[in-house]
């Protein structure tokens, strides 16, 4: 018995039954143990499911740096996003300070990007929680679809749009609800651009600067 044998299995059952589908009781039937055994290594559910979010993190690889640090953040938040859609009970665990070793990791690696980009203090803060943001509710959203919606929920839900066309004009034009327009990958994609398209604190500075000479 050890903690990486405990986690292992806690994240098979995470992936089979969801969070509340983990209980201490089933994963020592897992085990093929007592449940106090399990208690010696982990006292609480709480601290079992951190174990298992951070098992999942360590699974996304850190880049190396490049010289291009949008490119080495795209990297990071890709395999991020695919990681969670790999386990979809990880979104919605992510509310509480995280502060495994393989969540800083990462959390590092994107700040430090960042830094090289041109980020400090608050818009570094902002920019960091942005990303964060999207990342887990992109996953959240599209893991929720793939374990709930099937293809004709989602046509439903398009043709009731389409169907209200008049009462929602812009919504209906712009194909929303349409999961053949644009994929999740290009959608994805595309929002992922934009928030690193935003214009950077270094960017102001020299404007300013050139504006005062």
């Amino acid at each position: 018995m050890t903690l990486d044998r405990i986690v292992d299995a806690a994240v098979g059952l995470l992936d089979e039954h969801g969070t509340e589908g983990l209980t201490m009781r089933r994963l020592a039937q897992v085990l093929d143990v007592t449940a106090t055994a399990v208690y010696w290594h982990v006292k609480t559910k709480d601290d079992l499911l951190d174990l298992a979010l951070d098992e999942v993190f360590g699974a996304v690889p850190v880049p190396e740096p490049g010289e291009d640090w949008r490119e080495d953040l795209r990297a990071l938040v890709r395999a991020w996003r695919a990681a969670m859609l790999r386990h979809p009970w990880a979104p919605e665990l992510i509310g509480r300070p995280m502060l495994g070793p393989n969540v800083l990791a990462r959390t590092e690696f994107l700040q430090s990007a960042l830094v090289r980009g041109g980020y400090s203090g608050l818009p570094l803060a902002v920019v960091t929680r942005t990303l964060a943001n999207y990342v887990i509710g992109a996953a959240l959203t599209e893991a929720t679809w793939r374990r709930s919606a099937n293809p004709r929920l989602r046509a439903a839900a398009r043709d009731h749009v389409a169907a209200s066309a008049d009462a929602y004009p812009t919504l209906n034009a712009s194909g929303h609800l349409d999961a053949d327009r644009w994929s999740d990958d290009l959608l994805f994609e595309e929002g992922l651009n934009s928030i690193l398209a935003a214009r950077r604190p270094r960017d102001d500075a020299r404007r300013e600067g050139g504006e005062a000479r």
